[in-house]
Order: structure tokens, then C-alpha cells, then sequence
């Protein structure tokens, strides 16, 4: 597993010279402009973005606490400190330290692993559809004219059929989880028997999240924190554009236009390595910023910077303090956390 990692982010650190070599006489960058762009910012919107971002890990600890309330009840703001440590650890580690979270919570609670990696499942699908609704809603009751209005059109109406797909596999998860995994396993059992053994393990995985939310109320609930989060996420992500007045172009920002750059942000961060992934995902955001809304480079990359440090670093500092109180090592809770998730997959592979 670590070779891959080594592989993966000696691959990136080769696209990324590669990428600055190709862009050096293409592309005039002005350090100086850049430097002003970032003096001129309004601090203020950035305060008040950055405390959007720590209101939704509030959000966070209150929906892991209620997707667990069946087997434990912890307070609302019980599992705070997993969710910051976790996501700082993502955030120094890479997304190879994604399991501490669900290993914190799960250490907290002395709920077993398996049982949180599944509620870490449910959580993500949430997000995933949370976010995609958000998006297509957003920009199909656009009111103003969008660059390359056709394909962002398209894109929308993917991410509604996406909410959608999803709500209805969580339906028939949730009430035959069984059938579908075993339907999922033949059906890609012709491809590669590997394959459908894990979609299959993926999916009761799945349906044992699901088991948390015992009525309506409970994915209500759910699905109302998860909208709720990614709706201080989005005002985070537009007050901090608009905080770089000195650009029309960011100074003028709108949601709809806004939701194009989270979308950008939210590819990036998939492929979050630790430090190199940082400049891998400023330079997308700020190429999205230059390609659809013609952002000159210097604010482009001041912008996307700050949306990276505001959305996704800002919480390190807090992190490593929580932790110390916790007398948790982060990098070593991530070794742990992965090593105990390779042992409970290879415990629920299927004998012959």
C-alpha cells in the first residue's frame, strides 16, 4: 500500500514539473500583482468563510452522533474532536488517513470498526448527494447567463439523475441489501470474480450504515445536517472569492457561478496527497477561475490558495492542539487506523 502512495506521488511531482516547464514561457505570472491581490483581500470575508468551515464540522459530530444514537448515544457534540483531528490528518497525511475518523470514533464509543467504517460509508454517500443536489438545483434555476451554458446544463441535469440514482439505491439497500449485493456480484462476476466480491462486501458494508437510520425521521434528520453543512460549505467557498475585491471577476462572484469552482475543488481534493496535493488542487481551481470566468492568473492563484487554506487547512492548527489534549499522535493514530482497516477487509473476504 505504501509503494502505491510512493508510485502515486512520484507520478504527480513528475506532471507537476512537467506542468511549470510547459507553462513557463506560456503563461506571464507577475509574483508582484500576485503578492497585492492578496494584501487587498478583504480579511474579513475570509474570517467569516473560515468560520462557516468550522461550523460544519459541528454539523459533522452531530450527524456521526446521530447515525450511531441506535447502538450509542453520545452528545451532539461528543465526536467534535474526532471529526477535527481526522480531517487534519487528511489534510497532513493525504487521503490515506480518511479511516481515522471512523477508528477515533470507534476507540471513543468502543462501537466495533466495522460497524463505524460503515457509518463512514453512509456519510460519504450523504455528501456526495447532498452536494450534487445543491450544484444541479443551483444552477438549473440560474437566472444569468453561465459560461459554456450547454455543457454546465448537462452537468446539472447528471447531478440531479445522480441524487436521484442514489436515493433510490439507498432505498433498495436499505430494504434488501442482500439481493442487491448478491445481484451486483453475479452481474459483475462475469467481468472479474475479484470485482464483484468487493462491489458485494461494499454494499452489505453499505447496508449495515443503513441499519442506523431506523425510520424516516432518522434519514430526514440526516438529510437535512448533510444539506444544511454543505450550504455553510458554499457560502464559505463564495465569501471567500468575493473577498479578493481588487478582481471584478471574484469581487462579482454569484452562487451559481460559485458552485462551478466547488465542483472543480471537489475533483482535486479526490486525489488529496500529502503537501503535493495542495498546489495539484490550487492549480486546478485557479485554472477553472482563468478557463470559465476569465480570472487573470495572479488573482486566480491567490484565490484558489486561500480557498485551500480557508476550506481545507484552516483546521490543522486546531487539530494538532486537540490532539496534543488528547495525547493523540496523528501520524501514528493513521498507521494504526489503516492497518486495523487492511485486517478487518482481509477478515471479511469470503472463504473458498
Amino acid at each position: 500500500m505504501k509503494k502505491n502512495h510512493l508510485i502515486l506521488g512520484l507520478v504527480v511531482l513528475a506532471a507537476l514539473v512537467a506542468l511549470v516547464i510547459w507553462g513557463h514561457n506560456r503563461i506571464h505570472f507577475d509574483f508582484g500583482v500576485f503578492r497585492s491581490q492578496l494584501a487587498m483581500a478583504d480579511w474579513g470575508k475570509i474570517g467569516i468563510a473560515t468560520g462557516c468551515i468550522y461550523l460544519g464540522y459541528i454539523f459533522r459530530s452531530i450527524r456521526w452522533a446521530l447515525l450511531i444514537r441506535h447502538s450509542k448515544k453520545v452528545s451532539p457534540l461528543a465526536l467534535l474532536g474526532t471529526q477535527v483531528m481526522g480531517f487534519t490528518a487528511v489534510a497532513l497525511i493525504g487521503r490515506v488517513a480518511d479511516p481515522v475518523r471512523p477508528y477515533l470514533v470507534s476507540k471513543k464509543t468502543a462501537l466495533p470498526l466495522s460497524s463505524q467504517i460503515a457509518v463512514y460509508i453512509v456519510e460519504r454517500m450523504f455528501d456526495l448527494g447532498s452536494m450534487a443536489l445543491i450544484f444541479s438545483v443551483v444552477l438549473l434555476t440560474a437566472h444569468e447567463a453561465l459560461p459554456h451554458p450547454e455543457l454546465l446544463l448537462k452537468v446539472a441535469k447528471g447531478g440531479l439523475l445522480v441524487t436521484i440514482a442514489l436515493a433510490v439505491f439507498t432505498v433498495a439497500v436499505r430494504l434488501a441489501g442482500g439481493a442487491v449485493a448478491a445481484f451486483m456480484e453475479k452481474s459483475l462476476g462475469v467481468v472479474s470474480h475479484k470485482l464483484a466480491e468487493a462491489v458485494g462486501q461494499k454494499i452489505r458494508t453499505f447496508r449495515t450504515g443503513l441499519d442506523t437510520m431506523r425510520s424516516f425521521s432518522d434519514f430526514g434528520l440526516a438529510t437535512l445536517l448533510s444539506l444544511g453543512m454543505w450550504v455553510v460549505i458554499s457560502v464559505a467557498y463564495l465569501e471567500t472569492t468575493r473577498a479578493f475585491a481588487a478582481s471584478p471577476q471574484l469581487a462579482s462572484m454569484t452562487l451559481p457561478r460559485c458552485m462551478v469552482l466547488m465542483a472543480s475543488s471537489m475533483v482535486a481534493s479526490g486525489f488529496q496527497l500529502p503537501i503535493l496535493g495542495w498546489f495539484t488542487q490550487i492549480g486546478i481551481i485557479a485554472a477553472a477561475m482563468s478557463s470559465f470566468f476569465a480570472v487573470a492568473p495572479e488573482p486566480a492563484t491567490a484565490c484558489s490558495a486561500t480557498l485551500l487554506l480557508v476550506t481545507f487547512l484552516s483546521i490543522i492548527p486546531i487539530g494538532l492542539i486537540w490532539a496534543q489534549f488528547e495525547h493523540v499522535s496523528l501520524r501514528k493514530i493513521s498507521a494504526e487506523s489503516e492497518h486495523a482497516g487492511e485486517q478487518l477487509a482481509e477478515a471479511e473476504q469470503p472463504t473458498e
